[in-house]
């Protein structure tokens, strides 16, 4: 088996729900960038009182890296982070692409070593996704509730 060089985290309404689901999943992304692995996170859910400025603030900033503010009209946050090595805090960088809701998902770059990455079709792939959901699931995801409730 070969080592973990990179993970993507889809970030989910649970993630940002409470101060321990927050917490939870910025200590787990800080754990595999110190670890050197590299992550992108894909956070396509708006940032709430909890985490006004979204996810990545607060991973940035347990780097000590200068504060981020998302752009007015675009709550939506991807972002790549590039690990140098194991405990390079200071050596990470990352690719920020803010996006305004409903807007198309542009490619990521998952790297694969500090100077490699792949490209990462997120739109293509969620639309693949989202046209072999369930009808009833689709209504799901846009109405909050089951059509029958």
């Amino acid at each position: 088996m070969g080592d973990i060089v990179c993970i993507l985290e889809i970030v989910s309404p649970g993630n940002k729900q409470n101060r321990a689901g927050i917490r939870a999943f910025v200590d787990k992304t800080i754990d595999f960038l110190n670890a050197g692995v590299h992550v992108v996170m894909i956070d396509l859910f708006p940032p709430n009182a909890l985490n006004p400025q979204g996810l990545h603030k607060l991973v940035w900033e347990e780097f000590g890296k200068d504060t981020f503010q998302l752009p007015a009209g675009e709550p939506l946050l991807l972002a790549s982070y590039r690990a140098e090595g194991p405990a390079a805090a200071d050596t990470i960088e990352v690719f920020l692409e803010p996006l305004a809701v409903r807007a198309f998902i542009p490619d990521m770059p998952a790297y694969i070593e500090p100077d490699f990455y792949v490209c990462v079709p997120l739109e293509e792939t969620y639309t693949k996704a989202w046209n072999s959901c369930p009808k009833d699931m689709r209504y799901l995801v846009e109405h909050g509730k089951m059509p029958d409730e």
